[in-house]
């Protein structure tokens, strides 16, 4: 697996400089069927992406957000499969605050066993890799090992989607007592934590695998945890639709921060 590193950051590296062509112009935004923003850059790097992965693994599924998503009765079966999100955070491109990224994962058996999320603005590429480790690597520095921190601060570092904040997520901050509350798209928020500039993601809202299995093996890799509100680790194609349940994003593990949901005991 590590032979597929540095093949797999430079595509990430290339479908960020596409999608970028299209950010310096004056894009048009189309709608899903889901009612979600739907850009050129979008496709452009689904394109590239799709394309070089065939060509790096041969005869391996690939499940984008921008192809049609094979019937469960197929993938069922599949223990080994790239998962992309070509571009996530769409509503932050079309914003233009920066805030998006592409996502690679490779997943093994239902687990994400290594990730890559690039960001195209900020010229940066973080990756997690069973065996390997996780770092972050930018320009032509020396790659960088990272890791989440070993205790939380105070106030409690607390990262949250700019685009989506709901009344759970409210009560839930009701009950952690003091926090700084850091905003920000994709999945960055879970990059963060992996480098130890955050404690902790509570996402009580609805997300696609797509959305978080790269981010959750550069947090894994890091030594960080992503679990389900029953403190298991989020899994992935373990059934018909593609959306996640509610989960938590630990860096900091010195609190049981399940505890603190409205109605734990």
């Amino acid at each position: 697996m590590k032979s597929l590193i540095d093949p797999v950051v430079a595509l990430a590296e290339d479908a960020g400089r596409a999608i970028l062509e299209v950010y310096s112009t004056d894009f048009e935004v189309q709608s899903k069927d889901d009612n979600s923003p739907l850009t050129q850059a979008d496709l452009a790097a689904h394109h590239c992406i799709v394309a070089k992965l065939e060509s790096l693994t041969p005869g391996m599924p690939i499940i984008s957000e921008e192809a049609e998503l094979p019937d469960f009765e197929e993938r069922r079966s599949w223990e080994r499969y790239w998962l992309i999100d070509p571009l996530d955070g769409t509503k932050e491109f079309v914003k233009r605050n920066g805030e998006f990224t592409v996502n690679i994962a490779l997943i093994e058996n239902h687990r994400p066993v290594f990730g890559v999320v690039h960001v195209p603005v900020q010229g940066k590429t973080y990756l997690g890799c069973e065996g390997y480790g996780a770092e972050l690597r930018q320009g032509n520095a020396a790659a960088q090992a990272i890791h989440v921190a070993t205790e939380s601060a105070n106030p409690v570092r607390v990262v949250g989607s700019r685009s989506h904040r709901g009344a759970s997520l409210d009560a839930y901050l009701e009950n952690l007592g003091a926090y700084d509350m850091l905003a920000m798209g994709s999945s960055l928020k879970f990059c963060v934590i992996a480098e130890g500039g955050a404690d902790l993601y509570p996402r009580l809202g609805l997300t696609s695998e797509w959305d978080t299995a790269a981010a959750q093996a550069v947090v894994e890799q890091a030594g960080g945890s992503v679990v389900t509100l029953d403190g298991k680790p989020l899994k992935y194609n373990t059934k018909s639709d593609i959306l996640n349940p509610y989960f938590f994003v630990v860096g900091a593990s010195d609190n049981d921060w399940l505890a603190l949901l409205p109605g734990s005991e």
